[in-house]
C-alpha cells in the first residue's frame, strides 16, 4: 500500500474505535468537553507515531518472548512524556482528565497496532499507521464531544454557542450519554453510510 492508503485505511476504512471497537474507555469518559476530547486525541496520535516509529525501528531486535513487554516500556515512556507536558503547561486540562492520560498505555488501540503493523512494518509506513490511527480515534471523540458540550452545556470548546433560551440537557454531561452517542455514530457509519456505498458499487 501506498503511504496514503496506510493513513487511510488506519484512520478510516479500519478505523480502531467505529469498525473495531477498541479504546472506547477514553472515549466514553472524556468526550463531555471539546477541549478535553482535542487534548486525550493529541496525546494518543503523539504515543501512537513515536512509539510505532520506536518499535519498527528496532522491530527486528526484540527477543520474541519479551515483545510485549519492551512495546509497553516503549508506550509508556511516551505517555509519561505527554503527562509531564500537560502538567506543566496545562495544569487545568490534565487535573480534568485525571487517570485516563496513564491510561494511554493500556489503550487496546495502541498496543493492538503496535503488533499488528509497527512490528511487521517500516519505519515511516508504521509511523503514518500510528498518525492514521490517532487521527481517526481522535475523530470519534470529537463528533461525540461536540454533540455533548453542545447540548450539555451550551457551549464548544468552552465559548458560548446557544443562547439563554437554550435548556442545557443534563443527561449529555452523565456517562450514559456517551455510550448511546458511540453507539448511534457507529450505527450510522456501519448502517446507512455503509448500504449507500454498497449501493454505488453494484
Amino acid at each position: 500500500m501506498t503511504k496514503k492508503q496506510i493513513f487511510i485505511t488506519s484512520a478510516f476504512t479500519e478505523n480502531s474505535v467505529w469498525k473495531q471497537i477498541l479504546g472506547i474507555c477514553s472515549a466514553l469518559a472524556v468526550t463531555n468537553i471539546m477541549m478535553n476530547s482535542l487534548v486525550m486525541g493529541l496525546g494518543v496520535i503523539f504515543t501512537l507515531a513515536l512509539s510505532s516509529l520506536s518499535i519498527s525501528l528496532i522491530r527486528n531486535y526484540i527477543p520474541r518472548r519479551v515483545r510485549m513487554m519492551v512495546q509497553t516500556l516503549i508506550i509508556a515512556s511516551y505517555v509519561i512524556i505527554v503527562d509531564i507536558f500537560l502538567k506543566a503547561y496545562f495544569p487545568e486540562i490534565s487535573k480534568s482528565l485525571g487517570p485516563y492520560v496513564g491510561l494511554i498505555i493500556t489503550n487496546c488501540i495502541i498496543m493492538g497496532r503496535m503488533e499488528a503493523f509497527a512490528a511487521k512494518n517500516r519505519p515511516v509506513e508504521a509511523m503514518i499507521d500510528g498518525i492514521g490511527a490517532g487521527v481517526g480515534y481522535t475523530l470519534v471523540l470529537l463528533i461525540i464531544s461536540f454533540v455533548r458540550e453542545l447540548f450539555g452545556f451550551g457551549s464548544l470548546f468552552g465559548l458560548q454557542i446557544l443562547g439563554g433560551w437554550w435548556t442545557n440537557w443534563s443527561i449529555m454531561v452523565m456517562a450514559p450519554s456517551a455510550f448511546f452517542m458511540l453507539a448511534i455514530l457507529i450505527w450510522i457509519i456501519e448502517g446507512p453510510l455503509a448500504a449507500r456505498r454498497s449501493a454505488r458499487k453494484v
